[in-house]
């Protein structure tokens, strides 16, 4: 997954929570965490784990899993 695929993703699941609340919780800085949704940066392992905890998701989902088999659509009928 790249960057920006990673920076989408987060993205969506902040939806209309501030940068500065996901910082609060998770400990990470707001400019990490926007450089991580804008594609500029990768999280460490340490930031992938409070992040998939605050949000809720597994890291593989978050991180690893291929954009198609998160986003519901499927290829397949």
């Amino acid at each position: 997954m790249t960057p920006e695929e990673i920076g989408k993703r987060l993205r969506s699941l902040r939806g209309d929570r501030m940068v500065a609340e996901v910082a609060e919780a998770t400990g990470l800085g707001v400019s990490a965490i926007s450089n991580y949704e804008n594609g500029i940066r990768i999280p460490r392992d340490s930031a992938k784990i409070a992040l998939a905890r605050y949000y809720g998701v597994s890291i593989d989902d978050l991180f690893f899993a291929d954009e198609s088999t998160n986003s519901g659509d499927s290829a397949d009928p």
